[in-house]
């Protein structure tokens, strides 16, 4: 189709769903329990990390939603779409968003998580990333007012971004990228209020590398460099081989995935990482919607012990979207992931790659394996006030717009969105009925633990 083609499109959507129609959320009266949403979840996740991610969902509706992104899944799946499809973050909540150096060194803004992509409706990154501000806005003690145009604020900016990018010629879109320092010294120059918050996660992030970890996560026992021991959070490889059965080899296991992840990369990266030995591996608990998924550690180590390389390995599984818009194409569920960051990141990490490995309990898992720290940092939500608050919108709009540029049709997105407010006002309606919906649900999540249904732990 030629660009008028495309735009029509777009505009006949707006005829089957008008841009209003997004307003609306009332939970259906078939609606799930929120909290067996999560104790399905639960099944195959390791049981003695369940009372952590409990915990840290229920310190506040905020802690909450980040966690429940199965939840809003099944809702979304529910509200009405344009028909339109980009390759879906998934989980483009507020937190998802922040800096890290992009292979030439530069520090960029971007998307960071991507567990849950898949090809889908764009509406539902919009309403998942509207609905966290607005969600945010409210556990920062924020009026009515202010929630209110933070949420606009970051769905104006995501709709005007993708009429730009349907202006735009396709390689222009494909290098086009938030670049995190230039984008400071922007600020500094209109002596913007927050510079030096800014400054300092800049700061922040930059520190954060293997060096760093090496220092904070590391020990000597008897000579040999080794990962530190602080159970139940982080628990070395040598530490498990009691739960191990049979003649089960951790160490071949470990072997064997190393070589299916090196041949996932690219030749140069391959190169690169040959470069490197496998020193140790150790458990991580991470996150919060992510505890109780099996993540690994991996320390490598360059020309010498000061030379260190530290590799993240998260088990993924199905989109928590595949109900709702079918398998994924990949069968592993870790080049799922990578590919979708792939598609949706405007610089990727240099060390992404997938695998798939045996374990101890004899099922195969699949994994995508990045970096630990790659001088990575995120904005402090909790501290922000509004103003800030509106320019880390601004942010987040424009790179969430420019991640489904990439891969879905600006040009038809952008005439559906159109040039006036109509689809900001109903998504930012949308939000703060699914901020009620979300107190509910982590209401229900403090009931169950208090009943005893479910444990939580702080950790």
């Amino acid at each position: 189709m030629d660009l008028a083609e495309r735009a029509a499109t777009g505009k006949e959507a707006r005829t089957r769903v008008p841009r209003s129609d997004h307003a609306d959320w009332a939970p259906p009266a078939e609606r799930g329990d929120p909290v067996q949403v999560l104790e399905e979840q639960a099944t195959s996740r390791v049981p003695e990390l369940l009372p952590i991610r409990y915990g840290r969902m229920a310190v506040s509706p905020f802690t909450f939603y980040r966690g429940a992104a199965a939840v809003m899944a099944a809702d979304l799946a529910a509200t009405p779409t344009s028909g339109l499809e980009v390759q879906m973050c998934g989980d483009a909540h507020l937190s998802n968003f922040g800096v890290f150096a992009a292979p030439d060194r530069r520090l960029v803004f971007d998307l960071n998580d991507f567990d849950e992509t898949l090809p889908g409706p764009w509406e539902w990154d919009v309403k998942r990333l509207a609905a966290s501000f607005e969600i945010a806005a409210r556990d920062n003690g924020f009026k009515r007012k202010e929630r209110r145009s933070a949420v606009e604020t970051v769905v104006r900016s995501y709709r005007e971004s993708m009429r730009e990018f349907a202006k735009m010629r396709n390689l222009e879109i494909w290098y086009a990228r938030l670049d995190a320092e230039e984008a400071l010294e922007s600020l500094q120059t209109e002596r913007r209020k927050g510079v030096k918050k800014v400054e300092k996660a800049a700061a922040k992030a930059r520190a954060k590398d293997s060096v760093r970890a090496l220092d904070r996560l590391t020990e000597r026992v008897e000579g040999e460099l080794q990962i530190a021991s602080r159970p139940p959070l982080l628990v070395p490889i040598d530490e498990l081989v009691g739960d191990f059965a049979g003649d089960f080899d951790p160490e071949e296991a470990i072997q064997t995935v190393l070589k299916e992840y090196t041949d996932s990369m690219k030749g140069d990266r391959q190169h690169l990482l040959s470069e490197y030995r496998y020193r140790d591996l150790a458990h991580k608990v991470v996150g919060v919607g992510s505890v109780g998924t099996r993540a690994w550690i991996v320390l490598m180590t360059g020309r010498d012990d000061s030379d260190p390389l530290f590799l993240q390995a998260k088990e993924a599984g199905a989109s928590v979207y595949e109900p709702y818009v079918g398998k994924s194409r990949f069968r592993n569920h870790g080049r799922r992931v990578v590919e979708g960051q792939w598609l949706m990141q405007a610089a990727s990490d240099s060390f992404l790659g997938w695998c798939a490995g045996v374990e101890a309990d004899g099922r195969a898992r699949d994994y995508y394996v990045r970096q630990l720290w790659d001088e990575k940092g995120s904005g402090d939500i909790e501290s922000m006030r509004p103003r800030s608050l509106e320019i880390y919108a601004k942010g987040c709009g424009w790179t969430l717009a420019r991640a489904h540029a990439r891969s879905g049709d600006a040009v038809a997105i952008g005439a559906y969105l159109g040039s006036n407010t109509a689809f900001d006002d109903a998504i930012a309606e949308f939000s703060d009925a699914y901020a009620d919906q979300n107190e509910r649900d982590h209401a229900e999540l403090l009931a169950a633990i208090d009943s005893g249904r479910l444990e939580a732990v702080d950790a």
